[in-house]
């Protein structure tokens, strides 16, 4: 019976030494688990922030590309665009979105870059709130399209 009482004691004793041995780990990998959550969740919707900038600056290129010189395709064929009228255009499209964007025309080409602010679900609580992504797009007219693709 006494050696029984005795191994029960050193049990007990030895069970609370190792107390709270276990939060060692626990911490640094809960908030390990917790950042890698972060990077996946939030890496996505950064991904999906950055698709959908890259859509509104190609629909805002396309709009500003309409804005064609029809004096100097009547004249001669030339196909260009007024570039004071594509920048409106596209700036107009641009306005109707939540992102922010910067509009380029040459004599033929649109080219918009939007900006978007995508904030953080899971990496807000190491201290990062928003992620910043941007998409590019440009456009041209093109003369005579007569199938897809030409």
């Amino acid at each position: 019976m006494t050696d029984l009482r005795v191994r029960r004691a050193g049990l007990r004793g030895r069970a609370r030494r190792d107390e709270g041995q276990i939060t060692v780990f626990v911490v640094p990998l809960t908030v390990a688990v917790v950042m890698f959550a972060g990077l996946v969740l939030d890496g996505g919707l950064a991904l999906a922030a950055r698709a959908r900038a890259m859509g509104e600056a190609q629909e805002a290129a396309r709009n500003g590309a309409q804005a064609l010189d029809l004096a100097a395709y009547r004249a001669d064929g030339s196909v260009r665009l007024i570039p004071e009228q594509a920048r409106a255009l596209a700036e107009a499209y641009l306005a109707s979105t939540p992102d922010t964007g910067r509009v380029s025309v040459t004599n033929d080409t649109v080219t918009v870059t939007v900006t978007a602010q995508q904030k953080t679900q899971l990496l807000d609580l190491i201290g990062l709130g928003t992620l910043t992504v941007t998409g590019t797009g440009s456009a041209h007219p093109v003369y005579g399209v007569t199938a897809p693709g030409s």
